[in-house]
């Protein structure tokens, strides 16, 4: 008996077997609060993805853009899951957060066992800081 090829299937299933989201029940709500379309279409959990659509996905507050290139139901090792799309997310995209860690420092450090600073340490390092701002 051979197997017939797969024509579409649900969003949910295709974004959760190709590893965008951890779980199946991730995937599904974040179609619910509206956070998937497909060819520009907002779209439920329920809705068919076929070969050649564009799924657009915001995760962790980055806009992520994929083309189908192949379809599976089944949760598969990564490497089989990454030629089941193609990456169309936008460079400026992916680094739109970068800058934002750019000349960010850790904050003040004391050795450990010297306690909290004193009054007068603490003054000191105000006073440095407005000295020398980073």
């Amino acid at each position: 008996m051979k197997k017939e090829a797969v024509k579409k299937v649900r969003i949910d299933k295709w974004l959760w077997s190709v590893r965008i989201f951890k779980t199946r029940t991730l995937a599904a709500t974040k179609c619910k609060k509206s956070k998937v379309k497909i060819n520009d279409q907002i779209v439920k959990a329920s809705s068919d993805v076929k070969i050649g659509d564009l799924v657009q996905v915001e995760k962790n507050r980055y806009h992520l853009q994929f083309e189908v290139l192949g379809l599976i139901e089944k949760r598969v090792g990564a490497p089989k899951a990454q030629e089941m799309y193609r990456d169309l997310t936008p460079e400026a995209e992916l680094k739109k957060f970068d800058r934002w860690y750019i000349g960010k420092k850790k904050s003040e450090f004391r050795e450990p066992g010297q306690g909290r600073p004193t009054k007068k340490e603490r003054r000191e390092l105000e006073d440095f800081k407005k000295k020398y701002p980073f």
